[in-house]
């Protein structure tokens, strides 16, 4: 991984005026279509060597993406499983969870299109009929329309425990509606497989007092990321590419539960902090 020392190192974000990449001292405003530009060949190198015109570091980044879908996998990590089979436990479901936990095939759903995706600064929203409601701080991966890696970001996959926990058959209801995904603030452009000692961290703060936190590292989740992305694109086509939300490590206790106002804040190695105010 390039970290924020390396010469290499290098952020893609989207703006306004178009994409913007930080190659580690300046930023340099592109013209390429955004869609275009992921799905160029070999997009690090041509990244690195492509000339644009400098900018000033962006100051209200858009979410960074363009037509693409956003898909998320689920019980990536322990604590997770653990978690779905407590809310799933009532309703006959908690044994789903512990075995495709441990399944060849991973969980994967349907999270967002791009137009529902909110980026840094936005608000991001609790379902009117849920009363238990959490958000899934996660490794996201940008994913060119050839199943290949080229970048990540941060995602904050809002989920109701409440709908979930209901039954297992409620999933989309609790994981897919209005405001319930974030990305961003930018993409990390990787020249090589990202490190599994990535951390990704969460704050939440209610009233100007934090109310939880937590963190995990990448080398605490079961699968692979590459072999996430393959299952998703096995019978699937995206031909501008998609964004592959990897599941959640950091789940607060069962007695918490996000309210109006909250401010939520996930930030990871190599991206930086997303930020979200609950609506």
């Amino acid at each position: 991984m390039h970290d924020l020392e390396s010469e290499n190192f290098m952020l893609l974000y989207k703006t306004i005026d178009g994409p913007v990449y930080n190659d580690g001292d300046l930023f340099f405003l592109l013209e390429e279509d955004w869609d275009e530009l992921l799905n160029t060949e070999n997009f690090y190198d041509y990244l690195f060597e492509c000339q644009g015109r400098e900018a000033a570091e962006p100051q209200n980044p858009l979410a960074p993406i363009g037509t693409q879908e956003v898909w998320a996998c689920g019980v990536t990590y322990l604590k997770s499983r653990s978690a779905r089979m407590e809310e799933a436990e009532s309703a006959g479901g908690g044994d789903f969870y512990d075995r495709v936990y441990d399944a060849d095939r991973p969980e994967i759903f349907f999270k967002a299109p791009h137009y529902r995706v909110k980026g840094p600064g936005e608000e991001v929203r609790i379902r009117a009929d849920s009363g238990w409601d959490v958000p899934e701080p996660e490794f996201t991966l940008v994913v060119n329309k050839n199943a290949e890696i080229i970048g990540y970001t941060i995602g904050n996959d809002m989920s109701s425990r409440s709908i979930e926990g209901e039954n297992p058959l409620y999933l989309p209801q609790a994981k897919s509606y209005d405001g319930s995904c974030a990305i961003g603030p930018a993409i990390h452009i990787l020249a090589e497989p990202a490190s599994k000692d990535i951390e990704i961290s969460i704050i939440i703060a209610r009233s100007g007092n934090e109310v939880f936190s937590g963190s995990t590292k990448l080398d605490q989740m079961k699968r692979e990321l590459q072999e996430l992305v393959d299952f998703l694109y096995r019978e699937l086509s995206f031909p501008n590419g998609a964004y592959v939300m990897t599941g959640t490590g950091i789940v607060p206790e069962n007695d918490f539960t996000l309210q109006s106002g909250d401010i939520i804040s996930i930030s990871i190695d190599g991206v930086g902090t997303l930020t979200n105010t609950v609506q």
